[in-house]
C-alpha cells in the first residue's frame, strides 16, 4: 500500500507544466551560444584577411646569384717510374729434407738413445735404436765357416791339378821314349835286324803311354771343372758373409743427418719386423716454405724477362707478440697445378743462418713476394682511381676525366698507365660528387673573385 501512493505522487509531479522563467532561461543560454560562435567566425576571418594583405604588401628581396662550389683539393704531380711492386701471400713452413727411418733387420729391441723423443735434436751419425745382434753374429760366423771350407776344397783342386799336369809332363816324355824306340825298331825291322814281334811289343808300349797321357789330360780338365765349381760356390759364401755383415751392422739404427725427431715409435723389448718405421726426422736447418700464387700472378710472373726460379722473398713469422723475418729464395715450383688451391704451389728455402729462433714444420707464416718489373708506370693512390679506369687530372683549375689501365696493385697504391703525362696533377682527394669540369682549388691557395662557396671535399662541409 506504500509502494503504490509513492508512484502516484512521481506521476502527478510529472505531468505537471513548468513554469514560464524557467522557459525563458533556456532561450537565452541558446541565444547565447551563437552569438559567441559568430563572434569567433568573424575574428578568424579578420585575422586571415589580413595575413593575406601583409604577404601581398611585403617589400622584394634582391636574390644573390649563384656561385660555382670550389673544392678544397690535395693532388699528385705524375712522374713516369719503373716499379717493382710487393704482394703479400700467405703459407706454411715444410722440411726441405725428411725421411722414415725404418728397421732393416728384424729382432727385439735392446737399446734406444736416450734423446730418442720428439722435439729433440740429434746429431749425425748418433745410434738411434739397437736390435739383438745374437741371431745376425751367428750368421756371420757359419757364413765365414763355409767360405773357409771352400778354400779348402779350391786348394785341395789345385793341389790335384799341379798333381795331373806333373803326371802329365811325364807321361808325355815316357810317350816320347816309346815312340822314339819303336820308330827305332821299326827301322830296324826294314834292314831285317829285327823281328816283327819286337815292332808289335814296341808299339803296344808307345800306345800304352799315349793312354795314360789323354787319361791325364781327363782327369786335368775334370779337376779344372771342380775348381771352377767351387770358385762359384765360394762367391756365392762371400755374399751370404757380407750379407751377414750388413745385417749385423743394420742391427743399429743411425741418424743419417743433424736432425730433429718428429715421431719415435720404439721401445726397449719391442719387436719389430724388417720395414717397419721406427723414427721420423727431418733434418735440422733445411727448412722451406710452401705457399700458392693464383693462375693470375703466376702467369704475369712467369712470362716476365726475369725468372720467378731464384728471387728473393721475405718470410715473417708471428709468434705471439714477437715477429721475425727470415730471407728466403725460390727454390722449385709444384710439379703440376694445384686445383684444390686454386693456383702453383712454389717451395722457397729459408736461411735461418743467426736468427734467434728456427721456425719448424707447419707454422703458418707470411710471404713478400716481388712482383715483376712494370716499366714506364705511374704510382697512385688506389682511392684516387674511379669506376677502375679513370682518374681526373687537375687543368687550370677544373677537372678532366683521363682513361687509364691498372696493371698491377703495389699495398694501397695502383700502377697505371693511360692518357697521362709527366707533371700532370692527378687528383688524390676523394670527392662523392665528381665529375668533368668540376672547379678546385690546392690548399692555402687564394680564392679568385667572385669568391663561391669554399668547400672542403673529403667532408662536403660548407
Amino acid at each position: 500500500m506504500l509502494i503504490k501512493n509513492t508512484d502516484k505522487t512521481a506521476a502527478e509531479e510529472v505531468s505537471q507544466p513548468r513554469s514560464p522563467r524557467e522557459g525563458r532561461s533556456v532561450a537565452w543560454m541558446v541565444t547565447r551560444g551563437i552569438i559567441q560562435a559568430v563572434l569567433m567566425i568573424a575574428i578568424l576571418a579578420a585575422g586571415f584577411m589580413g595575413m593575406n594583405r601583409l604577404a601581398a604588401t611585403k617589400p622584394e628581396v634582391p636574390t644573390r646569384p649563384p656561385f660555382p662550389t670550389v673544392y678544397t683539393v690535395e693532388t699528385l704531380n705524375a712522374v713516369s717510374e719503373d716499379f717493382r711492386p710487393r704482394f703479400i701471400a700467405y703459407g706454411e713452413i715444410v722440411a726441405g729434407r725428411s725421411v722414415e727411418l725404418r728397421s732393416l733387420v728384424a729382432g727385439e729391441v735392446v737399446a734406444i738413445n736416450p734423446f730418442l723423443k720428439p722435439g729433440a735434436s740429434i746429431q749425425q751419425g748418433a745410434p738411434l735404436v739397437e736390435i739383438d745382434r745374437f741371431v745376425y753374429e751367428g750368421e756371420l760366423r757359419e757364413a765365414e765357416a763355409n767360405i773357409a771350407e771352400t778354400n779348402a776344397k779350391i786348394d785341395e783342386s789345385r793341389a790335384r791339378i799341379q798333381i795331373e799336369e806333373s803326371k802329365l809332363h811325364r807321361s808325355k816324355e815316357q810317350l816320347a821314349f816309346a815312340e822314339s824306340d819303336r820308330d827305332r825298331i821299326a827301322a830296324l825291322r826294314e834292314q831285317g835286324t829285327a823281328t816283327a814281334k819286337q815292332v808289335e811289343d814296341r808299339q803296344f808300349v808307345a800306345s800304352q803311354r799315349q793312354a795314360v797321357v789323354e787319361q791325364t789330360e781327363i782327369n786335368i780338365t775334370a779337376e779344372t771343372a771342380r775348381l771352377a765349381q767351387q770358385e762359384a760356390i765360394l762367391q756365392r759364401l762371400q755374399w751370404k758373409r757380407d750379407q751377414a755383415e750388413r745385417n749385423l751392422d743394420d742391427t743399429v739404427l743411425s741418424a743419417p743427418f743433424d736432425g730433429v725427431v718428429r715421431v719415435a715409435e720404439v721401445e726397449i723389448g719391442k719387436m719389430v719386423n724388417a720395414n717397419d718405421v721406427v723414427v721420423e726426422l727431418f733434418q735440422q736447418g733445411n727448412l722451406e716454405v710452401r705457399f700458392t700464387l693464383t693462375d693470375e700472378r703466376f702467369g704475369r710472373i712467369q712470362t716476365a724477362n726475369d725468372s720467378l726460379l731464384g728471387r728473393e722473398i721475405e718470410v715473417i713469422w708471428v709468434v705471439g707478440s714477437s715477429e721475425y723475418k727470415f730471407p728466403a729464395k725460390i727454390l722449385r715450383l709444384g710439379a703440376e697445378i694445384a686445383a684444390s688451391r686454386g693456383g702453383v704451389e712454389v717451395y722457397a728455402q729459408i736461411d735461418t743462418t743467426g736468427m734467434p729462433v728456427t721456425p719448424r714444420p707447419g707454422a703458418f707464416v707470411e710471404i713478400i713476394v716481388p712482383d715483376r718489373l712494370f716499366e714506364n708506370h705511374y704510382r697512385v693512390p688506389e682511392a684516387s682511381i674511379y669506376q677502375g679506369d679513370t682518374v681526373y687530372v687537375v687543368v687550370e683549375g677544373k677537372l678532366t676525366a683521363r682513361p687509364v689501365t691498372v696493371s698491377a696493385y703495389d699495398g694501397a697504391y695502383a700502377l697505371i698507365t693511360g692518357d697521362i703525362k709527366d707533371n700532370d696533377e692527378i687528383l688524390l682527394t676523394r670527392i662523392a660528387e665528381i665529375g668533368e669540369g668540376l672547379r678546385v682549388r690546392a690548399p692555402g691557395e687564394a680564392k679568385s673573385p667572385p669568391a663561391g662557396r669554399d668547400r672542403t671535399a673529403q667532408t662536403g662541409q660548407e
